[in-house]
């Protein structure tokens, strides 16, 4: 069996004991653990059973098939699923034990599990997209439009290291392993990319710990469970050496200090709400790494949070401060067929007119109706003859959805020709219903350590001050000389060169007009 996550690598086929997406509908994702049994599991013949809104389907069904493939539904038997809740609940246990024993003691392979007249899923592969809209939800969810751009955001890269705070549901965590994975470490020595997760909530942080286990993400997430606000990033007493910072917290500013390249001063704790944090008098170790750009982002879902997050931000030396708020709208393409001809419950069908012909062939057909009925009345006969009536409009043929008037004999031959599904035109609809505000994201960074053995280094270097021809090196009386000295060439440059005097005067300019 592959050590590697399904998120990561998931093969090109279904395998026993992974998890797998079960698509239902457009917006109906549900996740199942593909599971191997040779027996009844809870009362089913045909072992471990997926039961949804379009069918039952065994999990033996689902092994070994190419990602993507549709899954028709199956007959299962649930005879003896009942029984054996009636046993749990002690009615007539005598009788039915033995024949629960007997449906269950037999062995059903996927030859013998019956196909079911109507119902399909499609069995996808996990990917963090997915997992985000199936997932069990925990706490808020951060959706795919604001992680994708929030990983673009804080240059997210294969070998990377990311703090994230408040793992919640586990959506963020699963697109951050993604984004920095460049291979399982072989060791603790093995320096890889990885994903140093810190939860507050016990039951969360327990229901999340199963979840990376399950999904084989276990050496490429740490998750801690710990108050930030006081404890700070510290994994093991030692520095993550993080280069990514992800805060979704209620209160972010109050973790902000404990993200500091030095020991935070009392003035710039005086907004963080923090205490001091030299109470142990141990040495300051920063969980940021010290010869590389941090970048951060906070997710906060008030204006009030973002406003005192940036106060804190300024104090601590972050720069580069910007808030961004994601506005997500979904487009949809179909194709899109008027006419009068087209049955209404088609999809993307419109009974309106196609062109102006249409409209006008309507309209005449509407008007000898009409007028067929006002003769018949006139005449005193108040019945309608409609084979009359199909007579006087019915000379001409159907319409078809672009207009144009066809014989049955056209339409058996251009059949074959359009496909059902290229028929109309193609058009695009942003979708109706407006989405609600999320959170603001907050992004900044924070610069690089400069020690003074790297700037002698640099100046060693690049030396500063003894540049020639350079502005720096000149001070402002220098510069305007040489100004001075520039204008003057250009103006001796412009002035026309004196003439001798022994020459005579010079004939006159001849006029245009001559």
């Amino acid at each position: 069996m592959s050590t590697v996550s399904p998120f990561l690598d998931p093969g090109p086929r279904t395998r026993p004991n992974t998890l797998a997406l079960a698509h239902l509908s457009r917006d109906s994702i549900q996740p199942v653990y593909l599971k191997e049994t040779s027996g009844a599991i809870d009362g089913y013949a045909e072992g471990a059973v997926m039961n949804t809104r379009f069918g039952s389907f065994p999990h033996s069904t689902l092994l070994d098939k190419p990602w993507g493939s549709q899954i028709r539904a199956s007959i299962v038997d649930t005879g003896s699923r009942g029984r054996k809740r009636k046993l749990k609940n002690g009615i007539d246990g005598e009788g039915l034990e033995n024949d629960t024993e007997d449906a269950g003691s037999g062995i059903t392979t996927p030859k013998d599990v019956k196909t079911a007249a109507s119902g399909f899923i499609h069995i996808l592969p996990p990917t963090p997209e997915l997992w985000t809209s199936s997932l069990p939800h925990r706490t808020q969810v951060v959706y795919t439009p604001d992680y994708s751009y929030i990983l673009h955001r804080i240059r997210a890269r294969p070998g990377m290291k990311i703090i994230e705070a408040g793992a919640g549901s586990g959506s963020f965590t699963h697109a951050a392993v993604r984004a920095v994975y460049n291979g399982y470490p072989k060791d603790a020595d093995d320096a890889k990319g990885k994903v140093f997760s810190f939860e507050f909530n016990q039951d969360r942080y327990h229901k999340m710990r199963e979840e990376i286990c399950d999904h084989r993400l276990d050496g490429l997430v740490q998750i801690t469970h710990r108050d930030v606000y006081n404890d700070g990033f510290l994994v093991d007493g030692e520095s993550p050496e993080a280069e990514c910072v992800f805060l979704d917290l209620p209160a972010p500013w109050k973790a902000l200090p404990h993200l500091s390249r030095s020991r935070p001063t009392p003035s710039q704790l005086a907004s963080s709400e923090v205490g001091d944090l030299n109470t142990n008098g141990s040495e300051w170790k920063s969980p940021l790494r010290a010869d590389r750009t941090v970048y951060l982002c906070t997710f906060s879902p008030c204006i009030e949070q973002v406003t005192k997050t940036v106060d804190v931000m300024r104090r601590l030396g972050w720069m580069e401060i910007e808030m961004v708020e994601v506005a997500h709208r979904r487009i949809n393409v179909m194709r899109e067929r008027i006419g009068y001809n087209i049955p209404a419950g088609e999809r993307g069908a419109t009974q309106a007119a196609a062109d102006v012909e249409e409209a006008i062939k309507k309209l005449k057909e509407i008007e000898g109706r009409v007028k067929n009925q006002h003769r018949q009345s006139c005449d005193g006969d108040g019945d309608v003859d409609m084979d009359e009536d199909d007579e006087t409009t019915g000379n001409s043929g159907p319409v078809n959805g672009n207009g144009k008037t066809t014989s049955p004999s056209n339409e058996a031959d251009e059949a074959p020709s359009v496909k059902p599904w290229m028929s109309g035109r193609l058009i695009h609809r942003t979708e109706p219903e407006l989405k609600t505000h999320t959170s603001y994201l907050v992004f900044a960074l924070l610069p690089q350590e400069w020690t003074e053995a790297q700037e002698a280094a640099a100046f060693t270097n690049w030396p500063c001050g003894k540049e020639s021809k350079v502005i720096g090196s000149l001070d402002k009386e220098a510069r305007k000389k040489e100004k001075r000295e520039m204008l003057k060439g250009k103006k001796r440059n412009k002035e026309p060169p004196n003439k001798p005097e022994g020459d005579g005067p010079s004939s006159p300019k001849k006029s245009k007009t001559t």
